[in-house]
């Protein structure tokens, strides 16, 4: 009895979050052993459809350099980063996108429905609804920045009650371009922005972001960003993540995490718990 007694004290605790929440759009950035590790890809699923259940209006915007990698290394294809980003040759980017809006995006598509909701899976090109421009051609190929988001696609898909799924390849304004890889944290960022999410959330391998002794930092300033890049403390793939955290807040989104996707069922904790979990960034 006691244990039944713990479950129901438990459901509702959740209760003034379930509340809070209801209604809004939460992005969700799923990458990392999140997206590898058999277990965890079940719990994240389980996790979006809770959300989905109780109201929450989640939209996944994943990731898929590890599969990328791979089949170039398979290929025989050449591929570096730089900054914790891809250069993208033509060659890579018709890779990037087979693996992206193809496997994995259908994968978890597929996982999601299999526990119970409603998921779609689409690309930017899917009415052009991301549009991109080059970074730097000569130096990072077809690797974009964003222009313009048009949000009315998945909008729709929302008020279908469906889950969006969005593999981060944009279209071109310029006819006959291939399109452009986009780095997954940066198209979250600014599918939130266009979305008037609620709060945007990046799972990744690490407990948020780490200090110099390589402790947790609970939350962090754009000035103590700027500060802990400079000194190199914040490098590498960290750098879009925050990077992309800054551009969300700024840009109106209520909040932005960095949270570790290893730890079973992290978003509900992240959003169903007073204490969270991760780095919060603030402005």
């Amino acid at each position: 009895m006691q244990k039944k007694m713990q479950v129901v004290q438990t459901l509702l605790d959740t209760l003034p979050f379930i509340r809070k929440f209801a209604g809004k759009i939460i992005v969700v950035k799923y990458g990392g052993a999140a997206q590898v590790n058999p277990d965890l890809k079940q719990k994240f699923a389980q996790d979006i459809v809770l959300m989905h259940l109780v109201g929450i209006k989640p939209v996944v915007v994943h990731g898929g350099g590890p599969k990328i990698t791979q089949l170039l290394a398979d290929l025989k294809i050449p591929t570096e980063f730089v900054d914790g980003q891809r250069v993208t040759t033509k060659e890579a980017m018709h890779i990037a996108e087979m693996v992206l809006s193809g496997e994995v995006n259908k994968e978890i598509v597929s996982l999601l429905n299999d526990h119970g909701s409603k998921a779609i899976g689409i690309s930017g090109k899917d009415a052009h609804f991301i549009q991109a421009r080059a970074k730097d051609r000569s130096k990072w190929g077809y690797t974009g920045i964003i222009e313009e988001v048009q949000p009315e696609v998945v909008i729709n898909l929302i008020k279908e009650d469906f889950i969006p799924v969005i593999a981060p390849i944009a279209a071109s304004k310029d006819p006959g371009e291939p399109g452009f890889n986009i780095n997954a944290d940066l198209a979250a960022s600014r599918i939130a922005i266009a979305l008037k999410a609620d709060k945007v959330v990046f799972m990744t391998d690490t407990p948020g972001v780490l200090d110099a002794e390589k402790k947790l930092i609970g939350t962090l300033g754009s000035e103590k960003i700027e500060l802990l890049k400079n000194e190199g403390v914040i490098s590498g793939g960290m750098v879009p993540k925050v990077d992309a955290c800054l551009e969300a807040i700024r840009g109106g989104v209520g909040k932005a995490h960095i949270i570790d996707g290893r730890i079973e069922h992290s978003i509900l904790l992240e959003i169903f718990t007073s204490e969270g979990i991760g780095t919060q960034i603030v402005h």
